[in-house]
């Protein structure tokens, strides 16, 4: 089987190497014949998406260069949260990439039957995390107007509306947007709101 490595540390406190991890992963490779075709490591925090290294192992999935994407843990894999994980890992089986987590052995997919009861699993996680969110956003905006806070965009000012007015009649929609530094929606919504 070919595998692509992947690894991260994050470097705020400068103690972390990847070492330790590839040193790992490297013997299980060799332990069970596996063959690395790619090592890709970053030294940054797992939740940001712009990764460069992390990103790679998506862009070499789809022309099949590896059979699996191997990594310490879930949390070396991605910190931004289950559902944007959700959608990396999808995003490998959908190339007909598995993946591996080396301290997890639960979360591999190298069986197909594993990979979709695992990843149908996970999405339904997934799914009850963003309910969730949603709750505690919900909650977070009811407790906002109780205390008398305003929800939402402010709206235009009666000058700034009769400027829209003037301008699209002048020029059209998207000019006096771009002349107003106002998005054209905005512009058509209240240019359809007061004609």
């Amino acid at each position: 089987m070919r595998v692509a490595i992947y690894a991260r540390v994050s470097l705020a406190d400068g103690s972390q190497t990847p070492e330790n991890q590839l040193r790992e992963l490297r013997q299980w490779c060799d332990a069970n014949g596996h063959i690395i075709v790619g090592e890709y490591v970053d030294l940054q925090s797992g939740r940001r998406n712009d990764r460069e290294q992390f990103n790679r192992p998506f862009a070499n999935a789809n022309p099949m260069q590896f059979d699996t994407v191997l990594f310490w843990s879930l949390d070396r894999f991605s910190r931004e949260g289950m559902i944007p994980t959700i959608t990396y890992l999808q995003r490998l089986a959908d190339c007909g990439v598995n993946f591996h987590s080396y301290t997890e052995p639960h979360l591999a997919t190298d069986n197909e039957l594993v990979r979709n009861i695992l990843l149908a699993l996970l999405a339904s996680l997934a799914k009850v995390e963003a309910q969730k969110i949603s709750e505690r956003t919900k909650a977070g905006m009811a407790r906002a107007r109780a205390n008398g806070k305003r929800i939402g965009r402010p709206s235009l000012s009666e000058e700034l509306r009769a400027k829209i007015a003037i301008r699209v009649a002048a020029v059209g929609t998207y000019t006096a947007a771009r002349e107003l530094g106002i998005d054209p929606k905005t512009v058509m919504k209240y240019h359809r709101n007061n004609p």
